[in-house]
C-alpha cells in the first residue's frame, strides 16, 4: 500500500515513526501547508518520503499513492476525505471522521460507489484489550454502571487561557472536549453497548467551547458517563460494574493499558496484551488488511459504528 500523509503535526509525526515497521506500507508522499512546509522537508527527509507537497490538490493529482492518512485538524476532515474518493484514493481519517454526521453519510455513500475503503483512525477499537473487555462482558452479569473517564491536560489549554485560540479549542474548527477526548469514550460504548437510546451533555463552557464535560448515555437499564477534560487531569480509571462483577480500565480510554477482571468469589485477573511497540500498529496492521483485501463488510461494520458515535455528538451538542 502506498500513502500519502495528510498533515505534519504531533499524530501524524507518530504515524511516520510506526509506519516504517508495518509490513506492506510505503509512505510516498507528505502533505503539508506553506507555512509548515519546512518542516515537511524535514520530516521527508527524516523518513526517506519521495515527495512533499504545499498543495493538497497537487497533491492528490501528482502523487503515486492510493491511500491518503488524514491527521489535519477536526474542521478540514470532511473535505479533504471528499476529495481523496472523488480522485479515487482510499482514505483513512483521524478522529473524529466529520464534524457531523451528515457529512459521513456522503462521505460512505461515496466510498461505496467508488469501490474504496473509508475507515476512521480509532485506536481503541483494534486494541488486545479491547477484545478482551468484549470477551468478558457476559461473564460480569447484568450491567449495572458503567463510568468511562479520559482526562489530560491540553498542551494548548495555557494559550487559550491567554485568549490565544488554537484549533482544539476553537468552536468553528471542531475543537473540545466532546470531540477530541470524549470520542474515545463514546466509541468504547457503541462498540461495547450499541447505540443508546438518549444523549445528554453537561459541558463546562468557557469561552463558547467546551474545555470539559459529562456525557451520559442512556440504555434502558443502565447509563454510561463519559468524562473527559482537557482543562484537568486525573487518574484515568475506568469501570464497568455488572452483578457479578466489574472490568477495571487502568489508563487512559485511548489506549486501554491494563485490564483487570474481578468477579465474586474469584482472584483478579489482570490482562496487558497490547503490542508493546506502539498504540497504532495493530489499527494500520487491520486497515492495510482491509485495503489489500478490499474487505468492505469489514468496512461497513465500522462506518455504521463511526456513524452511530458522530450522532451522539451531533445529539449531545443540540442538547
Amino acid at each position: 500500500m502506498k500513502i500519502a500523509t495528510i498533515g505534519t503535526g504531533m499524530i501524524a509525526e507518530e504515524f511516520l515513526k510506526v509506519q516504517q515497521y508495518i509490513p506492506d506500507i510505503e509512505v510516498t508522499a507528505l502533505c503539508t501547508t506553506e507555512r509548515s512546509y519546512e518542516k515537511g522537508v524535514a520530516l521527508q527527509k527524516k523518513y526517506r518520503v519521495n515527495e512533499v507537497f504545499s498543495d493538497y490538490t497537487l497533491c492528490l493529482e501528482q502523487g503515486i499513492f492510493d491511500t491518503v492518512y488524514i491527521a489535519t485538524p477536526n474542521h478540514l476532515h470532511y473535505e479533504q476525505a471528499l476529495n481523496a474518493l472523488i480522485k479515487g484514493k482510499n482514505v483513512i481519517c483521524e478522529k473524529p471522521f466529520a464534524l457531523h454526521s451528515e457529512e459521513l453519510t456522503i462521505l460512505s455513500s461515496l466510498a461505496d460507489q467508488s469501490k474504496l475503503i473509508l475507515v476512521e483512525a480509532i485506536t481503541n477499537q483494534y486494541l488486545e484489550n479491547y477484545k478482551i473487555i468484549k470477551n468478558y462482558l457476559s461473564e460480569i452479569g447484568e450491567i449495572r454502571v458503567v463510568e468511562f473517564n479520559y482526562s489530560q491536560y491540553s498542551s494548548r489549554y495555557d494559550q487559550f487561557r491567554k485568549g490565544i485560540i488554537l484549533p482544539a479549542f476553537d468552536p468553528q474548527k471542531g475543537g473540545g472536549a466532546l470531540r477530541d477526548l470524549n470520542v474515545y469514550n463514546i466509541h468504547l460504548a457503541v462498540g461495547l453497548f450499541g447505540k443508546p437510546v438518549d444523549v445528554n451533555y453537561f459541558g463546562n463552557i468557557k469561552m463558547d467551547i467546551d474545555t470539559s464535560g459529562i456525557l451520559i448515555l442512556d440504555y434502558s437499564g443502565f447509563h454510561v458517563v463519559c468524562v473527559a477534560a482537557k482543562d484537568s487531569f486525573g487518574n484515568n480509571i475506568s469501570t464497568i460494574q455488572g452483578e457479578e462483577g466489574t472490568i477495571f480500565i487502568k489508563g487512559s480510554t485511548n489506549t486501554l493499558p491494563t485490564i483487570i477482571i474481578e468477579k465474586k468469589g474469584q482472584k483478579r485477573k489482570k490482562f496487558d496484551e497490547n503490542p508493546s511497540f506502539h498504540r497504532m500498529y495493530k489499527e494500520f496492521t487491520e486497515f492495510i488488511n482491509m485495503i489489500k483485501y478490499k474487505d468492505f463488510s469489514y468496512r461497513d461494520v465500522k462506518l455504521e459504528q463511526s456513524k452511530a458515535v458522530l450522532e451522539i455528538i451531533d445529539n449531545a451538542l443540540k442538547a
